[in-house]
């Protein structure tokens, strides 16, 4: 995982290289480090708020749906290698934010494109920053994941840098998941787009549950924390971008017809 994460750096350093005459580079993601940094210092009563919920969502879960939702999912397993499951596993696993930011910011660079540039530099910023924060709490809480049968209450922390089986929560997958959807969705038109985005995300959601490797909490936090990442990431662009991409520009005009 470490590894993983290291390269997405290194990937994110060379694409801010490849972009350094131009908005969206390293110093940037320098500067936007340190201000994510230190944000919770600055955080007001809505956003205390905002966590507390994402707390007490989790606590409840915890105590009343973890348990039932994983005996209900284990009395029927014939969908464990289905098209949606595996679809939902793949999407949120972390070679996925390599796909998007390296898609985006190769035609970005062939096209000279500051909207998709801009959408890879924030796939690349906001999967860094949640990837941090999941595995630095993975590893402070230690939650043993569901198929080790301890129960929803078993907690060993900081057991070990690289073993998964003590690293439930939160949900690494969903955070990766709910990064891309949440940072696609806020960079296209139209409305209805911005809502299907989110679909793939669900499915990762469904998906770590279903197969047994997540508690429903676990995937709360997990897609709260991405969430709340990447809209950070977005929203500290936003005041100095344009409004975002209708993407249906870019489409025949047959299918951009279809759209409208």
């Amino acid at each position: 995982m470490k590894r993983i994460y290291l390269s997405l750096l290194l990937i994110t350093i060379f694409g801010s290289s490849l972009f350094a005459q131009l908005k969206y580079n390293f110093p940037q993601f320098g500067n936007e480090t340190v201000d994510f940094i230190k944000t919770p210092f600055k955080w007001d009563g809505s956003d205390w708020l905002k966590l507390g919920l994402v707390g007490a969502g989790t606590f409840l879960i915890m105590g009343t749906a973890d348990q039932p939702i994983r005996t209900a999912v284990l009395k029927d397993q014939r969908y464990y290698y289905s098209a949606p499951i595996v679809f939902g596993r793949m999407y949120g696993e972390l070679y996925t934010p390599f796909v998007f930011f390296g898609g985006f910011a190769i035609h970005s660079l062939l096209t000279n494109d500051n909207y998709t540039r801009k959408i890879a530099y924030e796939i690349g910023q906001a999967s860094l920053y949640a990837g941090a924060l999941t595995y630095l709490l993975k590893m402070a809480i230690g939650r043993a994941r569901p198929y080790m049968d301890e129960g929803n209450a078993s907690y060993h922390p900081f057991y070990s840098l690289i073993n998964t089986k003590y690293q439930s929560l939160p949900g690494g997958h969903n955070a990766v998941a709910f990064v891309i959807s949440t940072v696609l969705s806020r960079n296209v038109n139209p409305g209805w787009l911005k809502v299907l985005l989110y679909l793939p995300a669900a499915l990762t959601f469904v998906s770590r549950v279903y197969q047994d490797q997540h508690w429903t909490s676990d995937d709360f936090m997990g897609a709260a924390l991405g969430y709340f990442v990447a809209t950070w990431v977005v929203d500290h662009h936003e005041n100095s971008s344009k409004s975002p991409i209708d993407i249906s520009s870019a489409y025949p005009l047959s299918i951009r017809i279809a759209l409208n």
